[in-house]
């Protein structure tokens, strides 16, 4: 998939009050750290669709950006961010849970974990709830090119063994990284291929 253009359409506190598109939307979540925001930049080859800052957890609304007028890339407000309040953390991850939940055109969520570190309490914690959901989801590792490829690799194992706990078959993984654009094709072919297959069906 070639991104042709981008439009920022709209930031909502709630799911009741996120556009009415019915086009489809694949959501970006994560721990406030894990590096969405640049993620974002790099997948839609724009350096400020997504504002990044050096002080995790700027994002806390939801955020809609019509993708070559066709579907929407969703930004999600992070999670799990340890300096800002026990109740600033359960408004946002409540705000996250409602639009999962109760957003009908959501087609996938992408839930992005930074590979440098072991699985987080509050990242599995989540993805157990999307499974209990039964909420359509992928996993993409970021910050790839901060690890060797020997311990990439091994993270990578220590992740599946941790979730096949869990599952029996696991989500669909993408290795990213937002300074090489690793995984930038791979993201959007994914995206592109359930876009076609709603169109053949």
């Amino acid at each position: 998939m070639k991104i042709t253009k981008t439009q920022f359409l709209k930031s909502s506190r709630t799911v009741e009050t996120c556009p009415v598109t019915g086009k489809p939307e694949f959501a970006f979540v994560g721990r406030s750290n894990a590096g969405k925001s640049s993620l974002l930049n790099m997948l839609a080859g724009k350096r400020k669709l997504a504002k990044t800052s050096s002080t995790p957890g700027k994002t806390k609304l939801i955020n809609h950006f019509l993708i070559n007028e066709e579907w929407y890339l969703v930004d999600l407000p992070g999670y799990g961010y340890a300096r800002t309040s026990k109740k600033l953390q359960k408004e946002l991850l409540a705000i996250i849970q409602d639009y999962l939940v109760n957003r009908q055109n959501l087609w996938c969520l992408f839930e992005l974990i930074d590979c440098r570190h072991k699985p987080q309490q509050n990242d599995m914690l989540f993805l157990r709830w999307l499974g209990m959901n039964h909420i359509p989801f992928a996993i993409c590792f970021t910050k790839s090119d901060k690890l060797s490829s020997q311990k990439l690799s091994a993270s990578l194992d220590y992740y599946r063994a941790e979730l096949l706990k869990d599952w029996e078959i696991l989500p669909e993984i993408f290795i990213t990284s937002s300074v090489s654009r690793t995984g930038r094709d791979e993201l959007l072919s994914f995206i592109e291929n359930m876009l076609k297959q709603n169109t053949l069906n």
